[in-house]
């Protein structure tokens, strides 16, 4: 069964429709790059996912014993949020505030949740400085370990590295790559296509007027990697 499906998909933005009957579905193990136009509705598909805006018309469903509050999101970075006055140890660990609950404190098994991703993530040694003085891609390995905390299934990024140096940047990506062979099921928004065609199994195109769904041989074959790759879609 699928993770998430979506069945004739209709999402708005401001009274404005941004997409129309979209169907497409994640399965466990899948590697799903977003991609597409400036206004084409990946911000608001996005939102939708994490049920934080309903749907005009058709439907959301999560399968396969996924819960919504088990999605493990990285978010694009604001100015504020890269200047937050944490440690990296409390960044991280607050992934578990959903299983928390209305308990006060963590339990040994969040702190040893924490401990492992950081480990995972190359950061352990980071623990105790502030989140805002840690470099753009340390920030990023901070806020995935923060993620994984969140989850055993669903991984949501959102323009995962943006702004950051190309060397940084494929070190990420493969991070990303091994966790998905780890299990973990990753969606992916980005408007680096060399990225989709490298790591995705499957690609979700939009434009502001139609909209392409199906596998990386399926997609690279397809009139929507045309129009892609020959750059009239960089957003």
């Amino acid at each position: 069964m699928a993770l998430i499906k979506t069945e004739n998909l209709t999402l708005s933005y401001e009274n404005m429709t941004v997409i129309k009957d979209m169907s497409f579905e994640v399965n466990s193990g899948d590697y799903l790059c977003i991609v597409g136009e400036n206004g084409s509705g990946k911000s608001t598909l996005v939102k939708a996912l994490l049920s934080l805006k309903k749907p005009v018309d058709g439907s959301i469903t999560f399968g396969d014993g996924l819960l919504r509050r088990e999605i493990g999101y990285l978010p694009q970075q604001t100015n504020a949020q890269r200047d937050f006055p944490a440690s990296v140890s409390e960044v991280v660990i607050s992934g578990c505030l959903n299983s928390r609950g209305i308990r006060p404190f963590y339990s040994p098994r969040e702190r040893e949740i924490a401990a492992e991703n950081m480990e995972r993530l190359g950061i352990t040694e980071l623990k105790k400085r502030s989140y805002r003085d840690l470099s753009g891609g340390q920030q990023q390995r901070v806020l995935l370990a923060r993620a994984l905390c969140a989850t055993k299934k669903l991984l949501l990024l959102d323009e995962p590295v943006s702004g950051l140096d190309p060397m940084v940047t494929a070190e990420l990506y493969e991070l990303i790559s091994s966790i998905n062979k780890s299990g973990v099921t990753v969606i992916m928004v980005t408007h680096d296509m060399s990225a989709a065609l490298n790591y995705a199994s499957h690609v979700l195109c939009m434009t502001e007027d139609n909209w392409f769904f199906g596998s990386l041989d399926d997609f690279v074959a397809s009139d929507a990697a045309a129009f892609m790759k020959g750059g009239a879609v960089r957003g």
